[in-house]
């Protein structure tokens, strides 16, 4: 099954979003979607999964969870907007990782990087920040993360570039 794996797009969807995930069977959005509009593209985009990020209002709130904990195609996953990383794991998700069965996959957000991990500590924990996919953070390169689950694992990670951060275009352009 391939996988197209977006957060903190802060209220900005960029058209390349629809060509870079065209393949894909499902699009993951790791939360700070910024408005319900960019959720909405997505769903109609492709069947879909998201949870809510830290500047997500009421109605986005109402509609996604905080975390997603589901099986794909053999893969535990965990989808949260706040987790850190191996070795910084944020409070409330090292207490999720240390009271609940270990994820094989954790899915996260919240800090603009696009950073791929193995927890050796944690069972070979793979963790996944596709970056931020908006034009607001400080990150310099958009990004969108690309991968397959199949027969229990996760292969053929691709990032996707979506270009640098800066100004929006505007709908003239």
């Amino acid at each position: 099954m391939q996988i197209g794996l977006i957060s903190d797009t802060h209220s900005y969807l960029d058209p390349v979003v629809f060509k870079a995930f065209k393949d894909c069977d499902e699009v993951w959005h790791a939360g700070d979607f910024g408005s319900l509009e960019v959720a909405e593209q997505l769903e109609d985009f492709k069947p879909f999964r998201g949870v809510y990020g830290n500047i997500d209002d009421g109605p986005i709130r109402e509609k996604y969870p905080l975390d997603l904990r589901f099986e794909c195609e053999g893969v535990d996953v965990w989808i949260t907007h706040i987790a850190g990383h191996p070795g910084r794991y944020e409070k409330r998700a090292r207490r999720m990782l240390d009271e609940n069965p270990l994820p094989q996959v954790l899915i996260y957000g919240h800090s603009h990087i696009l950073r791929v991990d193995t927890d050796k500590k944690r069972g070979g924990l793979k963790c996944i920040n596709p970056g931020a996919a908006g034009h607001h953070g400080f990150h310099l390169m958009r990004t969108l993360i690309k991968c397959e689950f199949t027969e229990g694992e996760v292969r053929n990670m691709r990032v996707v570039e979506l270009g640098p951060r800066g100004r929006r275009p505007k709908k003239s352009d």
